[in-house]
């Protein structure tokens, strides 16, 4: 798997993610980003906390095949993808998508797709801890 695309634990740098995948090509003259980060207030309650857990393997095998199509269909250059698992406290990030192309609508395009497909198809499930307790939500597969 390329280092591009990963999940870990540890929060990321999104400066160093932009940079890593810029590095790709002289000819990238777009950069977008999708960032997602955990927030205090999900479907009416008030949010502590959340939590990610992931099918090993599988979870990054998806990543991967969303980056390898993503390459193909959109006039991109590059794109990374991270997740992050685990416990995540409120404010922090939890997903980062950068895609690089020439021009910026395909940039911004790309990443669009990527982040949707990653949140319909990916085996990573997210908890919530609210006054009520851990609840699972089930956006994911």
């Amino acid at each position: 798997m390329s280092d591009l695309v990963r999940i870990q634990e540890k929060d990321f740098s999104i400066d160093e993610e932009v940079r890593r995948v810029s590095a790709a090509s002289k000819g990238i003259g777009a950069v977008a980003t999708f960032l997602g980060a955990a927030r205090d207030f999900s479907k009416g309650e008030t949010i502590t906390g959340l939590s990610f857990e992931h099918y090993p393997v599988m979870a990054e095998k998806k990543l991967a095949d969303i980056r390898e199509r993503a390459l193909g269909n959109f006039n991109i250059i590059e794109m990374g993808i991270v997740h992050r698992v685990g416990k995540i406290d409120i404010g922090e990030n939890i997903v980062l998508i950068v895609a690089a192309s020439a021009h910026r609508n395909d940039a911004f395009m790309a990443c669009e797709w990527a982040i949707t497909e990653l949140k319909r198809t990916t085996p990573i499930w997210k908890s919530e801890t609210t006054s009520k307790g851990e609840v699972w939500v089930s956006e994911t597969p």
